[in-house]
């Protein structure tokens, strides 16, 4: 009979696993929405934007560039990582880690490579290594504009100082609920893109094309940050709701084996009970 115990409790200990992961489920799915219709309205805003500055910034002399687009000798590269706060999303944080951990031992190797981390999870990994010069997870706690903006801003100024050659955002962009991209894409400097020479389309811009640049780059920039966080920001709630979804699905496979284990565990101890009940019985006879 202990062992029939054990059983009883182990389907109710599973039992209990499975309304929080199907709670956490039900959680994730709500937030998804919200989340995925933020970054589906704004990608074609951002990607057109980031389009007309390259356009813009390749017709524009070497002398007059933008201080974004100036391309340097790498040797001091900022890697922007962004990850979760929580965990129980699947593979979602390991992979962000990784893919970092490929940065540091192939792509930059042998260059002054620092961290700016987005994400407790990703702060936790790399943040004993001492090469983590800032963490900026809090964002997540009130995921707005201007507070993006803001750490847009300090990357940009560190570039401008000299401080890095080059920044790379890593992060993992939403294709679907089940599906997450892991996108390594630079941020500084500007890749300007190569002017068709079959296109001359005569522009009056007013005011001039270098002031448009100057104003819009910062601008585009600073978008660019928040869709790379708000497209992590929903790949999150898509892989904990999947993840979950097949925690779920195995805790309910779980149980049903548990129970037929445990009615079969007692149909035998019914079995023998009864076999020494007749055993019993027969014995008085004779």
């Amino acid at each position: 009979m202990a062992n029939l115990k054990e059983i009883r409790n182990r389907i109710s200990s599973v039992s209990s696993t499975m309304q929080i992961t199907s709670a956490m489920k039900m959680v994730s799915a709500a937030k998804l929405k919200k989340a995925q219709d933020a970054i589906t309205a704004m990608r074609p805003y951002s990607n057109k934007l980031t389009e007309l500055l390259q356009s813009l910034s390749a017709t524009l002399d070497a002398d007059s560039g933008s201080k974004f687009a100036e391309q340097r000798e790498v040797k001091k590269v900022l890697i922007v990582a962004i990850s979760s706060n929580r965990g129980l999303a699947g593979a979602f944080n390991s992979n962000i880690i990784k893919q970092v951990n490929v940065l540091l031992s192939e792509t930059y190797a042998g260059k002054d490579v620092s961290i700016l981390t987005i994400g407790k999870k990703v702060n936790d990994v790399f943040a004993k290594q001492g090469n983590v010069i800032a963490n900026k997870s809090e964002v997540f706690d009130d995921l707005t504009f201007d507070n993006v903006a803001e750490i847009a801003q300090m990357v940009m100024d560190k570039f401008v100082a000299g401080e890095y050659d080059k920044v790379e955002l890593v992060y993992n962009h939403f294709k679907n609920a089940a599906t997450q991209i892991v996108m390594t894409e630079q941020f500084l400097p500007i890749i300007p893109v190569e002017s068709d020479s079959n296109e001359n389309l005569d522009y009056i811009f007013e005011p001039s094309k270098q002031e448009i640049v100057e104003t819009l780059i910062p601008k585009s920039l600073k978008t660019q940050l928040y869709k790379g966080i708000r497209d992590s920001f929903a790949s999150e709630h898509g892989a904990r709701m999947t993840a979950m979804h097949k925690a779920t699905d195995n805790a309910t496979e779980l149980r049903d084996q548990l129970k037929l284990t445990y009615n079969k565990a007692r149909q035998a101890a019914i079995t023998n009970e009864i076999l020494e009940i007749v055993g019993g019985a027969e014995a008085l006879n004779n």
